[in-house]
């Protein structure tokens, strides 16, 4: 699976703290490999963010992602729950 960075995404991720950019590394690594890990909790979104999905980083942070053709994915945003929520 290849994964892609929206110019959104890029900006959120160049805002996070440094250990916070290194556990989202640990989690895109675990998502090539098995999307559906227990450990990403990840799941559909409704709403606005309907048809993007989410995966957690930490017990607060998540990623935004959804799924591109040929097996690809590109990662929208990543910010708190609360942030993206709202």
């Amino acid at each position: 699976m290849k994964a892609y960075f929206h110019k959104r995404f890029t900006k959120d991720y160049n805002r996070c703290s440094p250990k916070l950019r290194e556990q989202f590394k640990k989690r895109l690594k675990l998502f090539l490999e098995d999307p559906r890990h227990p450990l990403l909790e990840n799941h559909a979104l409704h709403g606005e963010w309907q048809p993007f999905r989410s995966i957690n980083i930490t017990g607060d942070y998540r990623a935004l992602y959804r799924y591109l053709a040929d097996e690809a994915v590109e990662f929208a945003a990543i910010d708190t729950h609360g942030n993206l929520y709202e």
